[in-house]
């Protein structure tokens, strides 16, 4: 029987390519690879004669012509199914970038270490071998943390942040509190969901207006999107870290916090005590009828609002 997700992934390719963006595989050292979605025009065909590289068939020589911008995405899904709708409203303006963490998608590592430190080094491995020194990060949930990292260990790579639906470290606390409320016995119940129940289960917290499909559809979401079950739990595992051991950066960058008002997973509460942490340059904007998947249940406005403050990052540059 046909995967209804699968069945669905070469047309969501298609609209992307024709929104501006295409596939990429960046070999970021022996054994480590990560997948992404580059701008169209920084590809550019080998000459007659060239020889082609074994991963991609594509040289990828040019730079970035206009301002970067990265999408990073969260745990349930990978870059370019979690930005779609963010994709063709960016790409006129800004040269955009969506990468697959290490586990999603066709990205991979032999590697041991499953820390969001590891993601964000590799992350930004990445970026200077696709030719960007400069840059500002989308990051949702699991990606925000990693947002957060990059921002911290490179603040030269990293001239502003936007965040939805995360937190700067998982702390043990903020993790016990969070699955307590949200009635889940472990992050791996909550976030690596096995069946079409608990699947169902996940979508009922992280979306504000409850949606309705099919168990079919479930199921495959399931078996397409989940892939990678030992080392994604690892990776959750990995993400918690002890109360003692928290720390707050002081992040020299823009840091804009946009949030569904009405997100179960973390809520508004814990976006305004981490606004005041960050201090004065820190902002945050609130979305209404809005939850966790802010991002893919009220688009436009969530575009609206990165765009205003990604053009206000330009009016800063204009001004000095």
């Amino acid at each position: 029987m046909v995967n209804l997700v699968a069945a669905q992934k070469p047309l969501l390719h298609g609209l992307m390519k024709m929104a501006g963006v295409q596939p990429y595989t960046v070999n970021i050292e022996p054994g480590t690879s990560m997948s992404f979605w580059v701008p169209n025009k920084t590809i550019k065909k080998p000459k007659k004669g060239e020889k082609k590289t074994t991963i991609n068939k594509e040289y990828l020589l040019d730079k970035p012509t206009k301002p970067v911008v990265v999408l990073v995405h969260g745990f349930a899904a990978e870059g370019i199914v979690t930005w779609q709708f963010q994709v063709g409203a960016l790409t006129k303006k800004y040269s955009v970038y969506i990468p697959d963490l290490l586990f999603f998608g066709g990205s991979t590592t032999d590697q041991t270490d499953r820390s969001p430190i590891f993601q964000a080094h590799c992350l930004a491995k990445a970026l200077a071998k696709l030719g960007i020194d400069n840059c500002v990060v989308v990051g949702f949930s699991y990606g925000g943390m990693v947002a957060f990292k990059l921002a911290e260990l490179y603040p030269g790579l990293v001239r502003a942040i936007v965040v939805s639906g995360s937190i700067l470290a998982m702390t043990d606390s903020i993790s016990e509190s969070n699955l307590s409320r949200l009635g889940f016995s472990s992050s791996t119940d909550l976030l690596l969901p096995d069946s079409v129940k608990g699947l169902k289960a996940l979508l009922s917290v992280a979306t504000h207006k409850k949606l309705w499909f099919p168990d079919r559809l479930h199921k495959d979401y399931l078996e397409v999107m989940f892939t990678n079950r030992k080392e994604r739990a690892e990776l959750l595992e990995g993400l918690v870290i002890n109360n003692k051991d928290r720390t707050i950066p002081n992040f020299p960058q823009r840091i804009h916090l946009l949030w569904g008002e009405n997100d179960q997973i973390f809520n508004v509460d814990l976006a305004h005590n981490m606004k005041e942490q960050l201090g004065d340059n820190a902002t945050f904007q609130g979305i209404e009828k809005g939850g966790h998947l802010v991002h893919l249940e009220r688009p436009c406005v969530y575009n609206r609002r990165l765009k205003q403050f990604l053009a206000s990052l330009h009016a800063d540059i204009s001004e000095k």
